[in-house]
């Protein structure tokens, strides 16, 4: 499988002036990752890959459409022991999804930067 959106974001930078974007990028990541195949849900939220991918494309059209989500919608995602997270662990991909997260806490301060 190709992660070529998530080895574009851990290799590159987060364009500060376009945040909606950057954030198109995270949540475009985290389809590739939780497409993964022989990715293990045991330990997240998530039934399987469908379901995962479900709810983070929801979050994708919002920010695709310059719509906000809510915060925590999308923060729970990448926060430790989130579904993202316990999928990583599980599944042997736990350093990428660290440095995807990291990129997303760098999006969340230039979207939500007061909470």
């Amino acid at each position: 499988m190709k992660l070529d959106r998530t080895n574009e974001l851990i290799h590159g930078t987060i364009n500060e002036t376009e945040p909606y974007e950057a954030l198109v990028h995270v949540l475009e990541s985290a389809i590739e990752l939780v497409q993964i195949p022989d990715n293990d849900f045991c330990w997240s939220s998530w039934n399987d890959s469908e379901e995962a991918t479900k709810e983070i494309q929801k979050l994708l059209n919002m920010a695709k459409s310059y719509a906000l989500p809510e915060k925590v919608e999308a923060s729970v995602l990448f926060a430790p022991t989130g579904p993202l997270q316990e999928v990583s662990l599980i599944s042997g991909w736990a350093e990428p999804f660290l440095k995807v997260a990291e990129k997303y806490d760098q999006v969340e301060n230039l979207l939500w930067p007061n909470s």
